[in-house]
This record gives C-alpha cells, structure tokens and sequence, in this order.
C-alpha cells in the first residue's frame, strides 16, 4: 500500500493557486483585450495632436469670443441639429462645438471645430456613425465592451477585471517565499536572461508581476469604478471617513422667474460665460452644456486648471433665468473634501495623466505588463502540462 502523498503547502495555499490558475485562464483574453487597449487610449489625445491639425490655432494676444460666437457658426454647418456640448481650449487649442444624436437607430456624434479667437470655422468631424473607421473609437470600445454591445461586453469586462483584481492578490500570495534567503531572493525579484526560455517566461510572470502589483490594482480599482456603483460607493465611504457618497445632483433654476425675465440681446449663457472668465483668467479649458435640458437645469461652466487633465476643476452653476450663482458639494477641486477629490481624480488616475506625461508613460508599461501575465500564465501552466 503507498503512503499518502505529503503536500508541502497548506489547504489555503492550495486554493489560492487553483483560483489563480483556473481563474486566470477564464479572463485571460479579456485582461488582454482591456489591457492591450489601455496601452494606446493612455495616449490618445497626444497621438491625436499629432496628425489632427485643426485641434490649433495661431495664439494670439486676444480674448476669446463669446459662445453665442461660436455657436452661430455651427450651426450655419450643422443646420437643424441641437448642439449638446461646448468646449474651449487653451490659447493654441481650438474650439469645439459637439452634436450628438440618433439617426435611423444609430448613435451620431459631429464635432464642429471653430477658431476661438474669431469664430471662423475650421473644419467639421463626423467621429461616431460616419460609416469611416476611426482607430480610437475601435480602441475605446474593445477597452469597455470587447467590441460586443455595451449591454453585454461592458458586465464581461467588469466582472473579468474584478476577477484581475483577486488574481493581484493571489500572485501576491504565490510569489511569496517561505525563507527570504539569497537564492529565493534573485528568483522573486531578479529576471534570469541567460536562462531557458521556460524559466525566462517564468520570471516575467513572477518577476513583473510582483513589480507592477500596486499599480496594476490601482489601474483596475479605478476602472471598477465605472462598472460596479458599489465600488464607487465603498471608495468614497472609507476615504471620507464613514460618509454616503452623495448622488451626483447639480443646483436647479428658480422656474418661477423664467416668465419674470424680459429678453435681453445679450444671451444668458454668454452673460455666465463672462462672469467665469473674470474669475478664471489663467484657464486652461473650458466646457459648457449650450442648451440646459430640463427647465429646472441651471447653466453650468467648466473650468479646467490644467492642459490634458481633468480633475483640478471648478464648476461654476447659474440660475438660468437670473444668473444668480449657485453652488455644489465639491465644485471646487481645491476646496473639497479628499474623498471627493479622488472622485474628481479617477480618470485622470486611470490613465496616468494626473502626473503628467510621465505618468501616461508609466500606465502605458503597467498595462503592458498587465497584458503580458495571461500569456505568461498560460505558458507556465502549459509547460507543467506537457510534463
């Protein structure tokens, strides 16, 4: 009779490299697919500045016209159509009058861009539903939804980065020596190049992956975010300290005075417009909704603080019907509390732009990386497989 086999490691380490295993061959290609992605949206405003030259204008020692100004205009080349989002740059950048909208079934979205300085036009960009291939949008929705429709890739790429997350851990867990001695430790966080190519592949999934651990789960946490609420509810809830994160509302209209306000030549929204510009000389961007929705919507301005990122804003709300200035939880950056500071800061995390350029560069190798174990995994275990 044979002696029962003695395993050397116990029941929870067992489990912890079964799920490792069989979970990671599951959401192996998805990681791929989003992590792949992820390595050139990372880049994608500056691959774009590189070959869109109607994004820039000639700088001048002038303000900006007014968005009536620019409104006008586009419309002359989007005639007919509702204008749903307003965008100025900074002093080289141009303006940007967005449209989206359904055309038989199908999601539409034109941009119109226009000189600020002027309001001449520059060129108009059909990006969604012109039936013309456009490489960040094919990026973008493999990024969310594997190419599949949203209902269906979106639950697919959140329930497969969750499954990413715990594969973080486990890694973590596996890559741990028992004896931190000379010889585990070159095997846990040195890469042995002159080695067979099985131990190399070996070392590029342990090595690199311990390396790009607390990034990687940074990157994945923060793109959870968009896929699961409760994610984004316990974030807020521990960085706040305890509190509920607050629904996203913004002020409303007193709608009793809009029959109250005799018409004025000079537009409300362009009225607002001056009153931020006052408060913000040194912008870097702004964004504005032309035409509030709902009677109650307030207008409501963005202000960028920096060229390229998004988090340091401030929003400025107005009544639209008596420009009285309103206020919201956390429409300062500078001023809110930490928990809606990181709120703010989410994507700009997501893909490194909160530490500039450099940081684009470093998620653009964490993603690459992150690309890489599925297919490093997948060898390991083929290679113990054959044996």
């Amino acid at each position: 009779m044979k002696p029962k086999r003695k395993h050397k490691k116990s029941i929870f380490r067992r489990l912890n490299d079964w799920l490792h295993l069989w979970l990671g061959l599951i959401s192996g290609t998805v990681v791929f697919i989003v992590s792949i992605t992820g390595c050139f949206y990372a880049f994608q405003q500056e691959i774009k500045d590189s070959y869109e030259s109607w994004r820039f204008v000639e700088p001048k020692q002038a303000s900006f016209v007014p968005p009536s100004r620019l409104l006008d205009t586009a419309e002359i080349y989007m005639p007919g159509k509702k204008p749903t989002g307003l965008t100025y740059s900074n002093k080289e950048g141009a303006a940007a009058i967005g449209f989206s909208g359904m055309e038989n079934g199908e999601r539409t979205f034109s941009v119109v861009f226009l000189n600020p300085y002027t309001a001449e036009f520059i060129k108009k960009q059909q990006t969604i539903g012109s039936g013309k291939f456009d490489f960040f949008r094919f990026i973008i929705d493999g990024h969310r939804a594997l190419w599949l429709p949203y209902k269906i890739g979106r639950p697919i790429v959140g329930a497969c980065t969750l499954i990413f997350v715990f594969l973080l851990v486990s890694g973590l867990i596996m890559w741990w020596p028992k004896k931190w001695n000379k010889t585990n430790f070159n095997k846990s966080f040195k890469i042995k190049w002159k080695a067979k190519f099985k131990r190399v592949n070996y070392d590029l999934h342990n090595v690199l992956g311990f390396y790009s651990l607390l990034l990687a789960l940074v990157i994945a946490i923060t793109g959870l975010v968009w896929s699961y609420k409760w994610v984004a509810n316990s974030i807020y809830f521990i960085t706040s300290g305890g509190e509920i994160r607050p629904i996203h509302e913004h002020p409303h209209s007193n709608v009793a005075m809009a029959k109250l306000i005799p018409n004025d030549s000079i537009s409300a929204l362009d009225k607002a417009w001056y009153k931020v510009m006052v408060q913000e000389p040194n912008v870097q961007g702004m964004y504005m909704t032309p035409e509030p929705r709902d009677e109650d919507d307030p207008i409501e301005i963005v202000a960028y603080q920096n060229h390229k990122s998004f988090y340091n804003k401030n929003e400025y709300f107005f009544d639209r019907y008596t420009l009285k200035p309103l206020r919201n939880k956390g429409d300062r950056f500078k001023e809110a509390d930490f928990a809606d500071q990181l709120s703010s800061m989410n994507y700009d995390i997501h893909i490194g732009a909160v530490l500039g350029f450099s940081g684009k560069i470093l998620a653009f190798f964490i993603s690459l990386i992150s690309a890489s174990l599925p297919i490093t995994g997948f060898l390991v275990w083929w290679n113990k497989k054959k044996k």
